[in-house]
């Protein structure tokens, strides 16, 4: 093992990963604990703030037993970088201890709420300072749900006792025994409370939601001296805390999204896609979030973010509800077994369609289906659509920034299907990167700590560090490709034949 070594925490919805790399960013020792999320009724999710806490100590503890058993020594680790569930919160008092549990980023109990303020006419003022839409998405309406709702919050708010956090902030206020409460430039800008002209807290929208009596922490750069902390006695010195960042914004950060119309795709269940705009924030036309990107010294990078509702879901949906294959890896075959879509599309809108459409009441459907086609064509099509909804995302980010795309990095499970990934070069007539590694969150972060510890030297040190990374370019026969997007742009203009949402 090549030292020093920076030590990253990646604390997410169901679970934490707690990974060690190396001087040339390579992963040498791991450690995962599962984390526990109560899905309740009305479409509420929570987490316990300090099971939260807890979880990270086992998750690094893991780590440096593996560590260990490699030859290493908690001593060679020069610094901690944490990436966290973005959105998700907690509000604690005085004394330390959570008010109420953490809400996590998936509850939706303040739709009600959005729909006040956008009926009251905020969408507006509030798009054009955050970059944000009103949205239960984004922790700022469930803040308010919680001063409307819960007792004990609103009295520790009027009172001004109350302090609110997101995951990052939390987990350091614990780590450092209270001394500590910060957080970074991409947190701060997933609240709905954040100005992207100033870079701090915006008080107008403070006073208009009724919450200017919460406290919030101090925001510094993504890469900066956050604190220090022995986590819980498992190092004998404290570990210099030196990087925060969301987790969607470290996997940019991993991947090497460090300059403009550089942008990554996560192919999991659903998709967040971040595209770098440069050092000014550009508020979109299309459908898109504007937010930061990173931020290291007194330099920053904003970037745009479209979300897909569903892309690896559709996948399991034909596996689960249709039986139409066994394992998801079949799907790739029989989508090269047919030379073509056959004129069959599959919009996914089974939880409505994200950006750039915002049509949440639209249902999933299929288009096109005749006697001659099999279950081939629809898997084909399935497939076809998660490529077809990134394709949609990056048009309305080059129009809306005016940068035109160089290269699209990828990650998540859907990056193993090589039809997906050719099809999304063809598609996008542009370079499609898998870096390969699954922990692009956790690297994001070992690299600003590292940066900011003097493990990495600067920004384009870490570009000359060697990957694994595979290239897929664009064919030069896609007109086909060409061709079937016109029919996608079509079908999802369409009013179509809707798809049944479970078997009967």
């Amino acid at each position: 093992m090549q030292g020093p070594f920076v030590l990253a925490i990646d604390q997410g919805t169901s679970s934490t990963k707690s990974v060690i790399f190396n001087s040339l960013g390579e992963p040498v020792a791991r450690g995962v604990e599962p984390l526990k999320t109560f899905y309740l009724k009305g479409g509420f999710v929570e987490q316990e703030p300090q099971e939260i806490y807890a979880n990270v100590l086992v998750s690094v503890k893991k780590c440096l037993e593996d560590f260990a058993e490699k030859g290493g020594s908690p001593g060679d680790i020069v610094s901690c970088g944490i990436s966290n569930q973005r959105e998700t919160f907690v509000i604690w008092g005085e004394s330390g201890k959570p008010i109420y549990n953490a809400v996590v980023w998936q509850c939706k109990r303040s739709t009600g709420i959005c729909e006040k303020l956008i009926s009251e006419g905020y969408s507006d003022l509030i798009r054009s300072k955050t970059g944000l839409l009103i949205d239960p998405y984004f922790s700022g309406t469930k803040v308010c749900w919680l001063y409307e709702n819960n007792n004990r919050v609103r009295d520790a708010i009027q009172a001004g006792q109350a302090y609110f956090g997101t995951i990052d902030t939390w987990l350091l206020y614990k780590l450092t025994g209270g001394k500590r409460y910060l957080t970074d430039h991409t947190n701060a800008s997933r609240t709905l409370f954040f100005n992207l002209e100033s870079l701090n807290w915006d008080g107008e929208i403070l006073n208009e939601l009724g919450l200017s009596g919460l406290h919030l922490p101090a925001i510094q750069p993504s890469a900066s001296q956050f604190g220090e902390s022995y986590f819980g006695g498992l190092f004998e010195k404290p570990l210099p805390i030196t990087a925060m960042i969301g987790d969607s914004h470290a996997a940019a950060f991993g991947e090497g999204c460090f300059e403009p119309g550089i942008a990554k795709a996560t192919l999991g269940t659903g998709s967040s896609i971040l595209m770098n705009i440069g050092n000014a924030p550009k508020i979109s036309s299309q459908g898109m979030v504007t937010t930061m990107g990173y931020s290291t010294g007194s330099h920053v990078e904003y970037a745009l973010e479209g979300v897909i509702v569903t892309c690896g879901a559709t996948i399991e949906w034909l596996k689960n509800n249709l039986g139409l294959f066994e394992n998801s890896r079949e799907t790739e075959e029989m989508a090269k077994s047919v030379s073509d879509n056959g004129g069959v599309y599959l919009v996914p809108a089974f939880s409505g369609l994200g950006a750039p459409h915002w049509d949440m009441n639209r249902k999933a459907s299929i288009t096109g289906l005749t006697f001659d086609h099999t279950k081939n064509h629809i898997v084909r099509a399935a497939l076809e659509s998660v490529a077809f909804q990134i394709k949609d995302v990056i048009t309305a980010m080059e129009a809306d920034s005016d940068i035109v795309l160089e290269q699209l990095m990828v990650d998540g499970g859907l990056t193993t299907n090589g039809f997906v990934i050719q099809f999304l070069a063809d598609l996008l007539e542009k370079p499609v990167v898998n870096p390969a590694l699954q922990e692009v969150s956790a690297l994001g972060a070992a690299f600003l700590s590292g940066l900011q510890s003097g493990v990495y030297a600067s920004v384009d040190h870490l570009t000359q560090l060697k990957k694994s990374n595979a290239t897929t370019v664009p064919s030069p026969q896609n007109g086909l490709v060409k061709k079937s997007y016109q029919g996608w742009q079509e079908a999802v203009g369409s009013r179509p034949v809707l798809i049944p949402s479970e078997q009967n």
